[in-house]
């Protein structure tokens, strides 16, 4: 694709604080009209520690864009210790630096993502890491209607180019059989489709207290550096699939 990137590339995200919150539903109702990104971040912690550095990303350098909910977003913490902001660092300092475009938003569902979808893809990634339907799943929306929307990403990005890397998501067990089909959904299509897949991003954070916030859902800096662990080798991978390496 080509090197020179419009629209989204360089910008940084401003976050602008939430107008509502429910932690039942994972950080808020979500505006049903299509639209740009809007990531949602309450203020970070003030003693959040500061970039280590700012990286210096070559002008050929791939885009990456993240597309997910108040997780990728990077909820109540500085923009730098979500976990894309540490994989590209990390991926940096191996060599594989990337253009980061964090699309994520709280309160996102699949419906969501998939109106946003032709907003995102005006910055012509190369690749995109889709990490929704968390969401829909903490509201008990139709099955049905998730499959569709994470299929209709799914063949958009590739359409345009773009590598899908597929983040696994996971329900508490206490959402019994609707719990068991919606965590069969992503290993389903990512076999399927072929996907580069993550079967479940949130492993060793998702349900331990002491690597997320108060409320219990999202992750704390060093919830997101686990994050960051479990995505990095598909990530990795997928980055230099794009690359033709």
């Amino acid at each position: 694709m080509a090197s020179a990137r419009a629209g989204l590339q360089c910008a940084p995200v401003r976050r602008i604080a939430s107008i509502t919150l429910c932690l039942a539903a994972a950080c808020g109702a979500e505006d049903p009209a299509p639209r740009g990104p809007r990531p949602l971040l309450d203020a970070p912690s003030p003693d959040a520690a500061p970039p280590t550095a700012l990286l210096d990303v070559p002008d050929d350098a791939p885009t990456v864009v993240f597309l997910g909910d108040s997780i990728g977003a990077g909820l109540h913490l500085a923009e730098h210790q979500a976990f894309p902001a540490l994989l590209q660092e990390q991926l940096a300092a191996e060599g594989l630096p990337f253009r980061l475009v964090n699309a994520s938003e709280s309160g996102r569902t699949s419906a969501g993502g998939a109106a946003a979808l032709g907003w995102v893809l005006r910055s012509e990634p190369d690749v995109v890491v889709l990490g929704l339907g968390g969401n829909d799943g903490l509201r008990g929306l139709a099955l049905e209607d998730t499959e569709a929307h994470l299929r209709a990403m799914i063949a958009g990005a590739r359409d345009a180019g773009a590598r899908v890397v597929l983040l696994g998501v996971r329900l508490p067990p206490n959402y019994g059989e609707y719990g068991e089909r919606f965590d069969a959904l992503y290993p389903r299509l990512a076999a399927e489709l072929e996907l580069d897949f993550v079967p479940y991003y949130m492993r060793g954070v998702g349900g331990v207290p002491e690597l997320n916030l108060p409320d219990g859902l999202h992750p704390t800096p060093e919830g997101h550096a686990l994050l960051a662990r479990n995505v990095l080798p598909t990530l990795r991978a997928a980055l230099r699939a794009a690359a033709g390496d």
